[in-house]
C-alpha cells in the first residue's frame, strides 16, 4: 500500500499538492480555534528551547553590567555604604569589580592630605570573587558582614562594550586619581556620572527622599540609625552652612542608597534595571542602646561645674580654676581649627561654621586670664556672656542647624564667664 501512495504521489504530484491544499485550508479554517491553541503552544515550545538563540541575537557582547550598592559598616568612612561596577564578561571569562571609592594609607602626608581636602581617591580594578592570591570583593565584604544588592543593567550590545572601554580607560595611571569631595564627587556620584553618560535614553531620575531634604538631615538618618551620636556631634562641629542646603535629586545621589533607589523608582518597563538580587543574607546586629551620649556627659558635665562653682571647699576652688583655664583654652583651640577648615582647606562643606559664634579662637588668649582682675579681662568676659546668650535665643533660627548636644557646653562658657564677670575686683 506504502509503495502505491508514493506511486501514486509523485506521479500525480501537481493533483496530490492541490488537494493536500485545500484539506489543510478546509481544516484550518473550521477548526481554527483548535488550529492556532496548537500554532500557539508550538511557537511557545520552539521559542524557549532556542532562548539562547534569540538573546545572542540581540546581545553580542557577552558582557553584564551591574550596580553593586553595599551596606553601611562600622568603620566611620563605610558609615554610609558604598557603590562600585561589576562588569562580567562570559566570552573571556572574567569577572571584574571598578570601584571609584579607592584611598592608599601609604601615601605620603596622607592625614595632611586628608584634613586639608587634599586627598586623591582612585579607580581600581579587582576581581569579584576570590582567587589563590588575594580576596575578591564580594569576600571582602562578607566578611565585615556588610550586604551587597546587585542590580543588573538594560544596556544594549554598544552601550556595554562603549562603557567597559571607558572604564578601562580611566583606570589606566594616568587617568585613575581624582580629587575626592564626600558630597559632591566620590565613589557614588562617579558611577552615576559613567553609567548615565553611556546609558542611552534613560529616563529622568526621580526624588527618593522627601522634597526639601538637606544634605546634613540626609546623612543623620545614617548617624542616628546607626547610634553614632559623637560621630554626628564632631560631623556637625566641623560642617559649615552649605551642608545645610536642600539637595536636588541629583546631589541627593551621593548617598549609595539613594542611587540604588533612584535606579529602581526611574525603572519603567525594566529601561534601566533588568533584575535586583541580594548577593548573601547578612546578620542584622541591633545596635546596642548607649547612655553615654554627647547630650548626657555635657549635662553631667554642666552640672557637677555648676555644683563645684558654689562649693566652698578649697580644693573644688582650685579644680574649678584650672578647668577654666583648660576649657577656655579647648573652645579657642576648636575656633581656630573651624577657621583653619573654612579657609585653609578645600572641603566645600567646611565654609561658613556657625559654630564660630560659639567657639572664640580668643579663647586660647582668655584662658591664660582666667583668674586675673583686670578690667579688660571683667569686661570681656561680661561681653561673652551677652553675645553667647544672644546665641542660645537664636540657637534654633540660624542658618546652620547645630547640634543641641552642644546647648550645655556653650551654657557652661555663659556660667563661668558671668562668674568671672561679677567677681569683685581685688
Amino acid at each position: 500500500f506504502r509503495r502505491l501512495f508514493f506511486i501514486f504521489a509523485f506521479s500525480n504530484f501537481h493533483i496530490f499538492t492541490f488537494v493536500f491544499r485545500r484539506l489543510f485550508f478546509i481544516f484550518a479554517f473550521s477548526n481554527f480555534h483548535i488550529f492556532t491553541f496548537v500554532f500557539r503552544r508550538l511557537f511557545f515550545i520552539f521559542a524557549f528551547s532556542n532562548f539562547h538563540i534569540f538573546t545572542f541575537a540581540q546581545d553580542s557582547s557577552h558582557i553584564r553590567i551591574s550596580l553593586l550598592t553595599c551596606t553601611p559598616g562600622e568603620q566611620l568612612y563605610s558609615t554610609f555604604g558604598h557603590t562600585a561596577i561589576r562588569v562580567t564578561d562570559s566570552s573571556s571569562v572574567t569577572d571584574y569589580v571598578f570601584n571609584y571609592g579607592t584611598f592608599n594609607f601609604e601615601d605620603p602626608g596622607f592625614y595632611t592630605k586628608f584634613i586639608r581636602g587634599k586627598l586623591l581617591y582612585y579607580l581600581s580594578v579587582e576581581n569579584f570573587n576570590s582567587d589563590k592570591k588575594n580576596m575578591g570583593f564580594k569576600d571582602e565584604y562578607q566578611a565585615d558582614n556588610r550586604g551587597i544588592t546587585e542590580q543588573v543593567l538594560n544596556m544594549d550590545a554598544s552601550e556595554k562594550i562603549a562603557l567597559m572601554e571607558a572604564l578601562r580607560e580611566n583606570a589606566r595611571e594616568e587617568n585613575r586619581y581624582y580629587k575626592y569631595d564626600y558630597f559632591l564627587d566620590n565613589c557614588t556620584t562617579r558611577t552615576r556620572d559613567i553609567l548615565v553618560k553611556y546609558k542611552k535614553d534613560h529616563p529622568g531620575f526621580k526624588h527618593v527622599m522627601p522634597e526639601g531634604t538637606r544634605f546634613r538631615q540626609a546623612i543623620h538618618q545614617y548617624l542616628d540609625k546607626n547610634k553614632k551620636y559623637w560621630s554626628k556631634l564632631g560631623i556637625d562641629i566641623l560642617l559649615g552652612a552649605p551642608t545645610d542646603a536642600v539637595m536636588t535629586t541629583a546631589q541627593s545621589q551621593f548617598l549609595p542608597d539613594n542611587l540604588m533607589k533612584s535606579f529602581d523608582s526611574s525603572n519603567q518597563n525594566q529601561q534601566l534595571v533588568l533584575s535586583t538580587a541580594n548577593l548573601y543574607p547578612v546578620n542584622q546586629e541591633k545596635a546596642g542602646v548607649s547612655f553615654l551620649t554627647p547630650m548626657a556627659i555635657f549635662s553631667l558635665l554642666l552640672t557637677v561645674i555648676v555644683l563645684l562653682s558654689f562649693s566652698n571647699n578649697k580644693r573644688a576652688q582650685i579644680f574649678i580654676q584650672g578647668f577654666d583655664g583648660i576649657f577656655f583654652f579647648l573652645t579657642g583651640a576648636l575656633g581656630i581649627l573651624l577657621i583653619f577648615m573654612w579657609i585653609g582647606t578645600d572641603h566645600s562643606m567646611t565654609k561658613n561654621n556657625y559654630n564660630l559664634l560659639w567657639a572664640w579662637p580668643t579663647n586660647t588668649i582668655a584662658a591664660f586670664f582666667v583668674n586675673s582682675k583686670k578690667k579688660w579681662v571683667k569686661k570681656y568676659f561680661g561681653f561673652s556672656v551677652f553675645a553667647l546668650i544672644i546665641v542660645l535665643l537664636t540657637w534654633f533660627f540660624l542658618p546652620q542647624q547645630m547640634n543641641n548636644a552642644l546647648i550645655p557646653i556653650v551654657l557652661i562658657l555663659v556660667f563661668r564667664s558671668a562668674l568671672k564677670y561679677l567677681s569683685p575686683r581685688s
